[in-house]
């Protein structure tokens, strides 16, 4: 997820001489300052964005909790590490800002929750730091913030799914694979960016496509019966959100 932070900071022109990873492999990036491990006698952060795996926090901490400083704003993309779990492993910080932003970050189209119990001058900073990354959404409740990230964190994977069953329904009408794949791909894009710039919800843009006795109607007749469609949306990211608040559990 840091990774596609970065390329959507990259790509909408921030120096990245003002960045440094600090990234275990070494693994350059070109214009990034990559180091192996904090310098013991850098600089203090401005920012600090912690973008590794949750099970991996406490094994980085020892490393990154030296180099915080009163000045420095920490960012947490942390999926189900909350505020006071921050809080206790980073003693010394300006604030600290939870974040959950998702892959479309990298192009500039994603969505970033935020979270953060800092005053409106952090909130503004954050908001700044992730707006090139596309939409920004505050979520004042830090306990629905794991299960708002089921939607919109988990929901690429989601949508990638839909879209990959879409392609393999339409070999199964007799497609060859790569055109059903092109096919599936860009009826979602252009179905997403119609819903998008449409007033209409998408549920009257289903229903303007589906003429009576039509062959969408006998398409939506499937999805609709039993509220399937719904209610399997409903499992999946109850599904989800009880890993986050699993996790939240685990970091306390």
């Amino acid at each position: 997820m840091g990774g596609a932070m970065l390329r959507g900071w990259l790509a909408s022109g921030i120096d990245p001489a003002r960045i440094t990873v600090i990234r275990p492999s070494g693994t350059p990036i070109e214009g990034v300052t990559v180091l192996k491990a904090p310098p013991p006698d850098g600089e203090v952060p401005a920012v600090m964005l912690l973008a590794m795996k949750p099970q991996k926090l406490d094994e980085a901490v020892s490393a990154l909790a030296p180099t915080t400083g009163e000045g420095t704003l920490i960012v947490s993309v942390l999926a189900g590490v909350e505020l006071p779990s921050l809080a206790k492993r980073f003693p010394k910080h300006r604030a600290i800002v939870r974040v959950m932003p998702n892959t479309p970050s990298a192009i500039g189209k994603g969505v970033s929750l935020l979270h953060t119990d800092g005053d409106e001058a952090v909130r503004v900073e954050a908001e700044t730091l992730v707006r090139p990354l596309g939409l920004a959404e505050w979520i004042d409740d830090e306990a629905l913030f794991g299960r708002v990230s089921a939607l919109s964190g988990c929901g690429p994977a989601f949508l990638f799914r839909f879209i990959d069953a879409m392609a393999k329904a339409g070999e199964a009408q007799g497609l060859a694979p790569d055109q059903a794949a092109r096919l599936a791909l860009a009826t979602v894009g252009g179905a997403a960016e119609l819903a998008a710039a449409s007033e209409e919800t998408p549920a009257q843009l289903a229903d303007r496509v589906a003429s009576p006795g039509g062959s969408t109607r006998a398409g939506l007749n499937v999805i609709d019966k039993g509220a399937a469609l719904d209610r399997l949306m409903q499992n999946v990211l109850t599904a989800s959100a009880r890993r986050n608040e699993e996790m939240a559990a685990a970091a306390r």
